[in-house]
């Protein structure tokens, strides 16, 4: 029998991770949730979530980048015009 192969995909809708980039068309500049709360707290502890890549993606305070990643990762952005809750994701 093969082996099973798993995905685990985590999507972190409302986790901000950095202004788009017609953020300044909707008063959002400096947009980045996940960076300012972990500023506010003084830092976040998410070991699972830095080894599989999350602070590759941004500055997070508390999360390192890590060169050798366990996940795939990434930033996705709309595709169309407008404030994603708005225009509905």
């Amino acid at each position: 029998m093969p082996p099973y192969r798993r995905v685990i995909l985590l999507v972190l809708d409302g986790v901000g991770i950095g202004a788009a980039a017609d953020a300044a068309a909707y008063g959002d500049e400096g947009s980045n949730s996940i960076a300012n709360s972990a500023r506010a707290v003084g830092g976040l502890h998410l070991p699972v979530m830095g080894a599989m890549g999350l602070g590759n993606i941004c500055p997070i305070q508390g999360v390192s980048p890590t060169p050798a990643a366990t996940g795939a990762f990434g930033k996705l952005a709309e595709r169309s015009r407008g404030k994603d809750t708005v225009i509905g994701h």
